[in-house]
């Protein structure tokens, strides 16, 4: 059947967030923040200079899809830091921002902080993460749990990261301070869920002849008669959709505030489902997993990060 098997079980997603397992290298001596977030609001054409060299369209218009992300502002809370050893990482401190308002605290206990800054401490940490918190309600959806998670922090070393993170505790991070406009990043999030699919829809496999059997849609042999069970590699009906997918090298066409945007970004009456977008938000070029509303992180690109960045140049946006 043509269907991969590289996702594996294809089931429901067991949170509405994505989870980042891998962070790109940083050969830089300052520390930086390596994912934002944001919340899908819809689509929209993109009408700009193609700025590919050696392509046979270089240098003359071009007409693209891109999606419209809309990013408030992030809550940096607190720092955790990792050992690593042959069984993984384990966390070895937590320390959290002081007076944290009542939206994030109310959902998790802060245990008392430790100091951690000192060498002796720091000395078996290999790894910083900043743990972000991001609510729905200041994007203007109507949810107000916010996400918490945690992104990476590289360049330097472990004591340069904890000072960097350190004086980002407790304020709020936009997205222009973690990348620039033409950086390519990484989407994290969960896809539209499809319910309950043949295996025909699930894993592309052949129907069958109409004069075979009683059914068309459904896969011819389930396997051999020894083994006694069914194995995984058969294509069976179940769940599609709803799963977590990261989608690779997704440009960043513009980065911008809906205050003082040249371009016209919200369609008459608001985009479907999500309606006006309000603050900071960016467009990426290509589409994007998930449905609308739902959060969306960017990652730092972790695959083929080109030398230089070149700066977009966008014509129209086409709501």
């Amino acid at each position: 059947h043509r269907g991969s098997l590289a996702y594996l079980p294809r089931c429901r997603a067991k949170t509405m967030e994505a989870r980042i397992r891998a962070w790109p290298k940083v050969n830089s001596d300052e520390p930086r923040l390596l994912a934002h977030a944001g919340f899908k609001a819809g689509c929209v054409q993109i009408v700009n200079i193609d700025d590919r060299e050696k392509t046979p369209n270089h240098g003359k218009q071009l007409v693209s899809l891109g999606t419209v992300i809309a990013t408030p502002p992030i809550l940096i809370i607190g720092i955790r830091g990792y050992s690593i050893d042959p069984r993984g990482r384990h966390a070895e401190f937590d320390y959290y921002a002081d007076n944290l308002p009542k939206y994030i605290s109310r959902f998790f206990k802060v245990k008392e902080n430790s100091s951690p800054n000192s060498e002796k401490s720091l000395k078996k940490i290999k790894e910083i993460f900043a743990i972000i918190a991001v609510t729905p309600k200041n994007a203007g959806l109507s949810q107000k749990k916010p996400y918490i998670f945690e992104a990476s922090v590289k360049g330097g070393d472990i004591k340069k990261q904890f000072t960097f993170l350190q004086k980002l505790l407790g304020k709020e991070v936009k997205i222009d301070q973690v990348f620039e406009v033409g950086t390519t990043v990484d989407t994290a999030a969960i896809t539209k869920g499809k319910g309950w699919e043949g295996p025909i829809t699930r894993w592309g496999v052949k129907r069958k002849q109409h004069k075979s059997r009683k059914s068309v849609r459904e896969v011819g042999s389930l396997g051999p008669i020894s083994p006694q069970y069914v194995m995984y590699t058969v294509p069976r009906a179940g769940q599609r959709g709803f799963h977590q997918r990261i989608e690779y090298n997704k440009r960043i066409m513009l980065m911008d505030n809906t205050e003082n945007s040249k371009f016209k970004i919200n369609p008459d009456g608001g985009f479907k489902h999500f309606g006006n977008v309000d603050g900071d938000f960016v467009i990426v070029h290509g589409s994007v997993p998930g449905t609308y509303n739902r959060l969306i992180k960017l990652r730092t690109q972790i695959r083929n990060a080109p030398l230089k960045v070149n700066k977009p140049n966008v014509l129209q946006v086409v709501v």
